[in-house]
């Protein structure tokens, strides 16, 4: 009896795409997904989830034992974030403690996390005009989560009054993006790394 191998990837997720492979919703009907960046091994699965909007870092696996495995350990999550206006100290401090967000129409306290903000903007791939410069100043901050609630760190922002304009994620656990343009991936011989 011979046993399975499984394949992991990492994949720089691109803006306007769902993190799923099967479409099985009617008002999603033309929506992206991930098979078509390219044609991964039957089973694939992502591992948790970036929204339509967002980009960057996804783990992709065959193997549910470890897709479940990387959830439930919760492994750090970092993400650079740019958001509306020019973020404050105190916006940040607010932002580490912890906000309340509303998760399914309940309210939900989010646990400490760090918050550093980006002195520079980040060098990200190319991504379509967001807005115009004469709409104000943006800026950038560095967002480490061990949790994945719903849309939480738009949530997070939008509660301080900096709503997020772009988020990537650039990291799972010691696992990075590095130098994947959108669209492009990569096989990895295993996922522990996520797990750290």
């Amino acid at each position: 009896m011979s046993i399975q191998k499984h394949h992991h990837f990492i994949l720089n997720k691109p803006f306007g795409y769902l993190s799923q492979f099967v479409n099985n919703q009617n008002k999603r009907r033309n929506k992206k997904l991930l098979g078509e960046l390219h044609d991964f091994p039957e089973g694939t699965m992502s591992i948790g989830r970036l929204d339509e909007k967002s980009e960057g870092l996804l783990l992709l696996t065959t193997d549910g034992k470890m897709s479940s495995a990387i959830t439930s350990e919760s492994a750090e999550k970092e993400y650079y974030v740019q958001v509306d206006g020019e973020i404050s100290e105190e916006a940040i401090e607010i932002m580490r403690k912890g906000v309340n967000i509303n998760i399914h129409g309940k309210f939900y306290t989010t646990k400490p996390c760090e918050v550093e903000p980006l002195k520079h903007p980040p060098v990200l791939g190319y991504r379509p005009k967001l807005r115009e410069a004469r709409h104000g100043a943006t800026s950038w901050i560095a967002v480490v989560l061990t949790e994945g609630k719903f849309r939480q760190i738009r949530k997070m922002t939008a509660a301080i009054g900096f709503p997020t304009l772009r988020l990537v994620r650039v990291r799972v656990g010691k696992i990075l993006i590095g130098d994947l343009q959108a669209g492009q991936w990569k096989e990895l011989p295993e996922l522990t790394d996520a797990l750290q």
